[in-house]
This record gives structure tokens, sequence and C-alpha cells, in this order.
């Protein structure tokens, strides 16, 4: 059975995992205030570089969620 409780306390907690998620949740707010919602439903914000702390607005695209969370890596 999964332990959530235990996950948190050894991924989820650390700092450098705290960083790059409000990183990537700063990414998303970006592209959805440029793109609006409705266009961002059902999608996810792809960094192409594949580092999550890197919003330049090159580095971003809106793909499916599907493909981007099928991605290799």
């Amino acid at each position: 059975m999964r332990n959530y409780r235990e996950e948190y306390d050894n991924y989820h907690k650390k700092p450098k995992q705290r960083k790059r998620n409000a990183s990537r949740k700063r990414a998303r707010r970006k592209v959805v205030k440029e793109k609006g919602e409705a266009a961002m439903k059902g999608k996810d914000v792809d960094h192409i570089d594949r580092n999550a702390n890197n919003n330049s607005r090159s580095n971003l695209r809106v793909v499916s969620k599907s493909k981007n969370r099928s991605r290799n890596g």
C-alpha cells in the first residue's frame, strides 16, 4: 500500500523539491496570464529543456497533458 505521509516527508517536503514545484507553478501562471484560462484547459506547460527553474518564455510551450506527462526522462 502507498504511504503518502512517507512520500511527502522523503520527497515533497524537501526544500529543493518545493522550489522546483513553485517554479513550475510560476511558469503556468505566466502562460495563463498571456494565453487565458480557456486556452489552457486540458493542457500543461512544458519546459522544453526539462529544467523547471528556467521559466524564460522561449523555454515554455503549451502541450496536451498526455504528451507532456509521457515524455521520457
